[in-house]
């Protein structure tokens, strides 16, 4: 692990403020001029928890026996040892789950694409790559650190993401975060980080402010491709955080070829969309990036 860095420290002191909250009954016009300002908007309860129970149990499924789930509670558990992501545990579980039509399915969704829509003002393309999160407790270190999505996908501006709370999360669980008004300022450098993708961008000296809250079931946090934002470790004894997300573009962007790929499966034996797609029960939009206009 590198040493501590006046960067590192500015980005870790503990002050931080609640998410600027946006609901779909606003205006698109009112929406697109907080998404522009801030970076990011977080949508509440803009998902069914019908559709997120779906697909939560769907992922419960296959991390069985590793996680399961607690009623009185109501959040997933760890049900073994704590593990993350590009460990041995990890890297069993991970291919089931991507494999899952539901997983791929989900952001495909009518009133997903609604959203990004009426977000992006245009016509939306949704990323092939689709990325499941399941941060774990006692992995202190192993959260995602600060960066840029523009960087780690090599994105133009009209890309976003687009994560889904599909349980309540609160403070214990490995939160999402962001740094308001830091797209603002374009892609920065990186340095090597510990924890998930293994850099962290630049922070500026006067950043210190964070916006963070506990989410509940069926949250839309949509951010810019230039936002910076990071992951809380979670620190509850058993607790395990389940959420979903990936990127979308206006239509006809430039799109980069590794985000047509299986998240991870450059890296993981046989993680391809062969075997994803095998045991589907439609073909509807398998392969669908294939005639994708510009791709790079």
């Amino acid at each position: 692990m590198m040493p501590a860095t006046s960067t590192e420290q500015v980005c870790d002191l503990p002050q931080a403020a609640d998410f600027t909250v946006s609901n779909l009954a606003e205006a698109d016009g009112a929406l697109r001029d907080r998404f522009s300002r801030d970076g990011y908007l977080l949508l509440k309860r803009a998902v069914s928890p019908a559709q997120c129970d779906a697909l939560l149990n769907d992922l419960l499924g296959v991390l069985s026996p590793h996680i399961g789930f607690d009623t009185s509670t109501g959040t997933p558990t760890l049900a073994g040892d704590p593990f993350y992501e590009t460990d041995p545990i990890w890297d069993e579980v991970y291919p089931r789950v991507q494999k899952l039509e539901s997983f791929h399915r989900f952001f495909h969704q009518p009133n997903m694409l609604e959203i990004m829509r009426r977000i992006a003002g245009r016509e939306p393309w949704v990323y092939p790559i689709k990325m499941a999160r399941i941060a774990t407790p006692r992995m202190l270190g192993y959260e995602t650190p600060p960066h840029q999505d523009a960087y780690s996908h090599h994105a133009g501006p009209t890309m976003a993401g687009i994560w889904v709370a599909l349980h309540d999360v609160d403070s214990t669980m490995g939160r999402v975060k962001v740094l308001p008004g830091s797209h603002k300022g374009g892609v920065r450098k990186v340095f090597e980080a510990q924890g998930v993708g293994g850099v962290q961008c630049e922070i500026y000296d006067h950043e210190t402010l964070w916006h963070v809250s506990d989410f509940e079931q069926g949250d839309v946090l949509i951010f810019n491709s230039a936002m910076v934002h990071r992951a809380e470790p979670n620190t509850s004894d058993s607790k395990v955080r389940l959420s979903v997300d990936t990127r979308f573009c206006d239509y006809g962007a430039p799109v980069f070829s590794t985000n047509l790929e299986p998240h991870h499966g450059w890296r993981i034996q046989g993680l391809n969309w062969e075997a994803i797609y095998r045991d589907w029960k439609s073909r509807d939009g398998q392969y669908y990036w294939k005639t994708y206009p510009n791709c790079f």
